[in-house]
């Protein structure tokens, strides 16, 4: 049985988008470039808006009017990237998009999150790391995923399973695996076992149900 698709729709806060002046939108781009710049160099916990504002070369005034964290800033610069993963979820072809089987839809989820996490850890880790990591509207459209994958799959799983199958994708845990010496590829493989092990619905009289 085909997984049914994920009907979520997200709010990433803020208001809607109006036109910027021409020195706002200068002041935004040389924000958004420095704050890349330090993440990308640096433990991303450890920037503050005072090392951004200074890199940026604007006044930490103009910076606490558009940001009020570094959180924010790399939450950001990382909603590009996100929204494009999660339009491949919802509108993409299968395994990943809708119409696949939810053990093969779970596999490709993890492989396009290592995906993400290789690429652009350095923002994910200045964006998404402990309570705040919750606390993303992005978060909670991936959790939903996950938890409607786990309704499809038609198995006897309770509710923390959701969050069993979450927790992998933190960051941290994506950096200590990389500091160990395992590749993206080693690390989706590990991703992949646990979907197939977890979403697969056991044999019925030697057959697996269709």
């Amino acid at each position: 049985m085909a997984s049914e698709p994920v009907d979520v729709v997200l709010s990433f806060g803020g208001r809607p988008p109006t036109r910027e002046r021409a020195d706002a939108a200068r002041n935004r781009l040389k924000v958004l470039v420095a704050a890349e710049k330090l993440f990308a160099s640096a433990n991303a916990t450890d920037v503050t808006m005072e090392d951004i504002a200074r890199e940026a070369g604007v006044g930490r005034a103009t910076l606490y009017r558009r940001y009020p964290d570094p959180v924010s800033i790399a939450q950001a610069l990382l909603g590009e990237h996100e929204t494009e993963l999660q339009q491949r979820i919802l509108f993409g072809p299968p395994p990943l998009g809708p119409g696949g089987e939810p053990a093969d839809r779970l596999s490709a989820f993890y492989g396009a999150m290592v995906d993400l996490l290789e690429r652009h850890l350095h923002l994910v880790l200045g964006a998404e790391t402990g309570r705040a990591r919750f606390r993303t509207g992005v978060y909670g459209f991936w959790r939903k995923h996950v938890e409607v994958l786990v309704r499809a799959s038609r198995i006897d799983a309770p509710a923390s399973a959701v969050d069993v199958l979450m927790a992998p994708l933190a960051p941290e845990l994506y950096e200590y695996q990389r500091g160990l010496g395992l590749t993206p590829a080693e690390i989706a493989e590990g991703l992949r076992w646990l979907a197939t092990r977890t979403l697969t619905p056991p044999p019925v009289n030697g057959l697996r149900p269709h």
